[in-house]
């Protein structure tokens, strides 16, 4: 079974890179969306949302731990593509890589396909018997969630938070440790090409969760969207 990528469910054509772009399958009817409707917002709607954030530093930050977040990928959840009998992380593969291979007898695993990942531009192939290069980063990370708010929150939406495919990204592995837990104001992405949209879905995501942004992140931040045309 092959896919190519189609419509842009995700907002990426003015900055993706070409030929990529990230589309999903349809889901099924028992499914969640791949997506949240209107997720990221324009450029307009995310300085809005981040005009209207608590401004705070960040607490808690010797408290966390990854397994405060779920054991692992989870489709036990109400998050987008929760339910739906596959994988988060296939989910995310399905959706972000283009030319994809499912698997004849399991359509939830993904065989191969192609990342164009938008931090990079790196073209990135994917085989499912083969080491990878390509892991899956959540934009805000489980990290700086944690700081932000996250360390109050209940198992179960911290366990949402972390298999939301609207906090998630499949992007190129190197680049995704450099990234690890930091905050725009230590890092944004290499390509500067994807700083609008990375400042769109950061907004998003915190504004979605109701997380605080620090002094220096919520300058950063401005910056990013300032490169929005």
């Amino acid at each position: 079974m092959i896919r190519t990528a189609g419509l842009l469910l995700l907002a990426l054509g003015a900055t993706a890179c070409a030929p990529g772009g990230a589309t999903g399958p349809a889901p099924t009817a028992s499914a969640l969306p791949l997506v949240t409707p209107g997720f990221p917002p324009t450029a307009a709607q995310a300085r809005t949302r981040l005009a209207g954030l608590e401004v705070a530093w960040g607490e808690n930050w010797q408290t966390y731990e990854r397994v405060k977040f779920g054991n692992g990928w989870s489709d036990e959840t109400d998050a987008p593509g929760g339910r739906n009998g596959c994988d988060t992380r296939d989910d995310v593969l399905h959706r972000d890589l283009d030319d994809v291979r499912l698997g004849d007898r399991n359509p939830c695993v993904v065989l191969s396909g192609v990342l164009h990942d938008p931090y990079t531009c790196k073209e990135l192939p994917y085989s499912y018997r083969r080491a990878s290069q390509i892991q899956t980063d959540h934009v805000v990370a489980l990290g700086a969630a944690w700081r932000a708010g996250a360390w109050a929150w209940t198992p179960e939406r911290r366990l949402a938070y972390a298999n939301d495919l609207d906090v998630l990204l499949a992007t190129d592995k190197q680049t995704n440790y450099d990234k690890s837990s930091k905050t725009p104001d230590t890092w944004r992405p290499p390509r500067s090409a994807y700083w609008c949209e990375y400042g769109r879905r950061w907004t998003g995501i915190k504004a979605k969760y109701g997380l605080t942004v620090s002094p220096p992140e919520k300058k950063a931040v401005e910056e990013l969207l300032a490169t929005c045309r």
